[in-house]
């Protein structure tokens, strides 16, 4: 396992759509595992194959330490709550700044694991965060196209001037 560059925005490939896996074999779960040391080492909670530059429709996520680790193999989503929440939300390539983004509540998402078993899962609170944000990334929609004109130039103002 070796961390992996992470994209810095503003990246265009950061705006690309990511592609359908189709092999489920050593190389997927080598990247995988690299993917998790990446997001752990930046650090997050939550990384695509994307963030890398490697335009595939991968996730992990890790919400509550390594023994939490989850694997989203071209997720998708089948269904939102009409109920919206509001959390505060960030990017490993766009570090050091976060905003307060509204998303559905919960969703019901579709993926497979590492061997290519489909699954179903639905979510809620950070979870459902983790999981909109990171298949929005997938999708080329950087998180800060979520917010508001206003508020994303105020963000991408912010984060220049740290990275002066």
């Amino acid at each position: 396992m070796a961390p992996l560059p992470i994209l810095r925005y503003p990246d265009p490939r950061l705006k690309a759509r990511s592609v359908e896996i189709g092999r489920f074999d050593a190389r997927l779960a080598t990247l995988a595992a690299d993917l998790a040391e990446t997001m752990r080492a930046a650090p997050g909670i939550g990384i695509t194959a994307a963030h890398a530059g490697i335009l595939e429709r991968l996730v992990v996520i890790e919400l509550d330490g390594p023994a939490s680790t989850r694997v989203y193999v071209n997720p998708a989503i089948e269904w939102s709550s009409p109920e919206t929440a509001q959390h505060a939300e960030g990017s490993v390539s766009m570090p050091g700044v976060t905003d307060t983004v509204e998303r559905p509540a919960r969703v019901r998402v579709r993926y497979r694991d590492l061997s290519g078993g489909e699954h179903v899962e639905e979510a809620g609170g950070l979870l459902s965060v983790c999981l909109q944000h990171e298949i929005d990334q997938l999708d080329g929609i950087f998180w800060i196209e979520r917010l508001s004109r206003l508020k994303r130039e105020r963000i991408v103002k912010r984060y220049r001037k740290m990275r002066d």
